[in-house]
């Protein structure tokens, strides 16, 4: 059995903007509830509870419901190494200062 989850209030606050902006895209391409539900495999009560934000949806059907509305590909760059600033500073901070050329032996 799964250990219950409690997500932080930044995670709930990130998911139920999530949801919205899955909304008002779909909202935006005309499309009902019932026809997004379809083409994701999913029910209309699950999109809805996605569209509210609700953390306990999986992410695949998160993915799904993106493929949909056909902004899956964003998905994929969410965590990309391009993107991820902290992840950047951090590796330039550990360049090395110098770099030397390695010294060859006479023996070598």
């Amino acid at each position: 059995m799964a250990t219950p989850h409690h997500p932080s209030t930044a995670v709930r606050h990130s998911l139920r903007k999530l949801g919205g902006d899955i909304k008002d895209a779909r909202r935006r391409r005309g499309l009902p509830a019932e026809v997004v539900a379809e083409r994701a495999f999913t029910s209309r009560s699950t999109l809805r509870r996605i569209e509210a934000g609700d953390n306990a949806v999986g992410i695949g059907i998160y993915a799904a419901v993106l493929q949909a509305l056909g902004l899956l590909d964003r998905l994929g760059d969410v965590a990309a190494p391009g993107q991820d600033e902290v992840g950047l500073s951090m590796a330039s901070q550990a360049l090395p200062m110098r770099v030397r050329s390695k010294r060859v032996r006479a023996g070598d």
